[in-house]
């Protein structure tokens, strides 16, 4: 059996993996430093509005201002505004000033990302099985974000006061948390054309396992909270178990367990959460739904906020 190539013997596949996982690691890390890590189309404006979100001296004025320049953007923001999730007085606004007023500077950022984070993923352009996967991430993105929108509804009122946690937010940390697939995706794709090769099986193994990574690196770079950090990493940045960030990941955590069980997935024996007395009893509600119920509420969790 000489013939045989040694990479499959364990202890050698698992080191070869993990130089290529590193490698494709430093790429995406390479890549935004050298600003080479461009996730087309997105638009001119989001790159603009990242960088005023970055300038402490931004006002709303400014923001209205520059989505004036993109009418499809400014449409979508004041669409969200008025829906049910982002319009918690429920008093509508027809202006795009009043719109960002009401969602404010940062969660206009957010919205616009995740949208348009979505669209790439519906609209690639790379081989047939790379636009497969980003169109497979699409959908779990909406069922992960629908599913920690439906949960953070469900606690009680006083716990979310308590801790300021906003069902709104859960959704755009859910819709955004594998936003380092597409580039590493696009690394991949380029690393191709240089002339290398790498089979797609192993490609998917690198892709799951450097996802993560690249995500914090990308929402580190365009100035995204410890909230969003924690859901794309699924890491604790903060050890007090009372923080905000902590909080937003349990959601995140919850919401993967119960896909899992509803999902059938075999791989919920290794999957453990904590849970409190209200996380418990929603569990329990939300496990207990027929599959029919479960789709129905997760739809219009994602309805209620236009996106």
């Amino acid at each position: 059996m000489n013939h045989v190539s040694f990479f499959w013997l364990l202890p050698e596949n698992q080191k070869i993996v993990k130089g290529l996982e590193s490698e494709f690691c430093a790429l995406v890390k390479d890549a935004i430093k050298q600003d080479r890590l461009i996730l087309p189309p997105i638009p001119d404006v989001l790159a603009r509005l990242f960088q005023l979100c970055k300038q402490e001296e931004t006002t709303v004025g400014d923001v209205a201002e520059l989505l004036i320049d993109d009418p499809s953007i400014a449409a979508l923001i004041i669409k969200t505004s008025n829906t049910v999730i982002f319009n918690r007085r429920n008093v509508i606004c027809h202006d795009i000033f009043t719109a960002v007023s009401r969602l404010g500077i940062f969660r206009v950022r957010d919205i616009v990302t995740a949208h348009t984070i979505q669209k790439l993923k519906a609209n690639a352009n790379f081989s047939v099985e790379c636009n497969a996967i980003l169109k497979n991430s699409a959908h779990n993105s909406r069922q992960l974000a629908a599913t920690m929108a439906v949960i953070a509804s469900k606690l009680p009122v006083d716990d979310k006061t308590q801790l300021k946690l906003e069902v709104d937010k859960c959704l755009l940390t859910g819709l955004i948390a594998d936003i380092g697939l597409f580039g590493l995706i696009n690394e991949y794709q380029a690393y191709l054309d240089s002339g290398n090769y790498i089979d797609l099986d192993i490609a998917k193994y690198i892709f799951d396992h450097c996802c993560a990574k690249s995500s914090e690196t990308i929402l580190r770079h365009w100035g995204f909270d410890d909230d969003f950090l924690a859901v794309a990493t699924n890491t604790k940045p903060n050890p007090y178990p009372g923080s905000l960030s902590s909080r937003y990941l349990d959601i995140a955590r919850m919401a993967n367990h119960l896909l899992m069980f509803r999902n059938q997935d075999s791989d919920i024996d290794d999957h453990e959460i904590e849970l409190d007395l209200h996380s418990a009893e929603v569990m329990y509600e939300l496990t207990n739904l027929a599959p029919s119920q479960f789709d129905d509420i997760t739809k219009e969790a994602l309805h209620n906020s236009g996106l």
